[in-house]
């Protein structure tokens, strides 16, 4: 970040009334001004300062919440951006779409030297930033880190964790995540969500024209199969004992970036005043990382639970591309996606009553030099597991907070600036562990070999 620059605030939450931005300040409040917490200065940001007081105190659970400076700001007043990003370390942006309201925020930030994370879980956004933007926030020192909530740090992470599983001459070929949501009440989604993935169907052609319009990136050697396909749309997987619907998905595409720019440097991106203790240790652990194809499926423990997927799928296929049914999608959510997505969002009660499990199922090769002979069939299965709260309103906070506290932790161990993905930033620091002390749990659940 700039040196000379003094910033008053290690992070302003940016869209701080929102659904998912009043569970980001009450994640951050756990975490301002305690003990071997790197967070001593904390504000907020948005249209209203009367919402984001009423925010503060939803956050707080306290008519009397601790004094928190509430900063008025606007995705159409640049000025107003500018002058927050200014005054900050960090913004973490919690505003969507991302395609109508993000552009704005990046900018500041890349201009000012300010770091940003978001919550964004829309490719065409992304990408159309790092092509923007990322020479810009070189220049001045600003780490620009898209998708730093449930899309998609549990892929990403959780990938990094499942590669390490794959010991001495071992490599993996594909790896598939399986996604259940479950709960003991309804799962109600973020209408949020649900308005991006409208917005970016619609929009399909212009990620296509991006990517076209942009030069290729480097593709990791993966040993085996060069087509890593998922196999078929719908599947039971039997070990699992869940049924499972392809996706398309911007975690496999976040994974994608992050192993291309692996493979461009292969000992990962130094940091901006790195010690030669840490530039080691990131060394060894990006020479561990074995890349592999990646998807992801959502699974359900019956084939009905997949009905509301399947459905908005249709729908979205049918409508999106006209304004008339866009406005359709919009105006009634519950109605296209079965009462999955809805505009108030979920009670508290259902939020703290919903879980995630994310199954990574790995085959490989138990040799290297297996992979190489011909169509030789992968002999090796290797199955882990990330697993935590509700996706959208707790394990998103708890990631976005521990990624915003590991940049203020170990900044110097960091890129200097750049548009990035969460993995190749976050992958040698700490992120896990602290994820994994906050309630998101990475495990290891078996390995075996395979028949032929």
């Amino acid at each position: 970040m700039a040196e000379n620059n003094p910033k008053i605030y290690d992070i302003v939450i940016f869209g701080a009334s929102g659904f998912t931005g009043k569970y980001v300040v009450r994640e951050a409040l756990k975490f301002l001004n305690v003990p071997n917490s790197p967070l001593h200065s904390l504000a907020l940001a948005g249209r209203s300062p009367s919402r984001l007081s009423q925010a503060l105190k939803w956050a707080a659970r306290s008519d009397s919440p601790p004094k928190i400076p509430l900063l008025t700001a606007d995705t159409s007043d640049p000025n107003s951006l500018s002058r927050v990003a200014a005054q900050a370390k960090i913004i973490l942006n919690c505003v969507g779409p991302f395609r109508l309201y993000g552009e704005p925020v990046v900018a500041a930030c890349a201009d000012s030297g300010c770091d940003y994370l978001d919550i964004c879980g829309e490719p065409e956004f992304m990408e159309r930033m790092e092509a923007s933007y990322h020479e810009k926030a070189v220049e001045k020192g600003s780490l620009v880190i898209s998708a730093c909530g449930f899309d998609s740090i549990p892929a990403e992470i959780g990938l990094l964790f499942h590669s390490k599983q794959w010991v001495g001459s071992s490599v993996p070929n594909r790896v598939e995540a399986y996604l259940s949501l479950e709960s003991d009440k309804k799962i109600v989604g973020n209408y949020g969500t649900y308005e991006s993935a409208v917005l970016g169907v619609a929009n399909a052609d212009q990620l296509a024209q991006l990517r076209k319009s942009r030069p290729r990136r480097a593709r990791p050697d993966i040993p085996g199969p060069a087509s890593g396909k998922g196999g078929s749309v719908m599947e039971h997987q039997k070990q699992l004992d869940l049924w499972a619907l392809k996706l398309p998905s911007a975690d496999s595409v976040v994974v994608r970036r992050t192993l291309a720019t692996l493979t461009e440097n292969p000992n990962g991106l130094p940091g901006v005043n790195e010690s030669d203790e840490r530039a080691k240790k990131r060394e060894a652990f990006w020479s561990s990382i074995k890349p592999a194809h990646f998807g992801v499926k959502i699974a359900s423990k019956s084939l009905l639970g997949l009905l509301p997927t399947v459905v908005l799928g249709l729908f979205l296929a049918l409508l999106c591309k006209s304004a008339f049914g866009r406005w359709l999608l919009l105006k009634y959510p519950s109605v296209f996606s079965l009462g999955w997505f809805r505009k108030e969002g979920p009670t508290e009660d259902e939020v703290a009553s919903a879980t995630f499990k994310m199954w990574f199922v790995g085959h490989g090769y138990s040799d290297s030099s297996l992979a190489s002979q011909g169509n030789k069939k992968p002999d090796t299965e290797v199955i882990t597991r990330v697993s935590g709260p509700e996706i959208g309103y707790l394990t998103t906070p708890i990631v976005l907070i521990q990624s915003a506290l590991v940049l203020l932790n170990d900044r110097d161990n960091l890129p200097k600036g750049g548009v990035f993905t969460p993995g190749i930033v976050f992958g040698p620091t700490d992120l896990q562990e602290r994820i994994q002390e906050n309630g998101v749990s990475f495990d290891f659940i078996s390995k075996k070999a395979l028949s032929p």
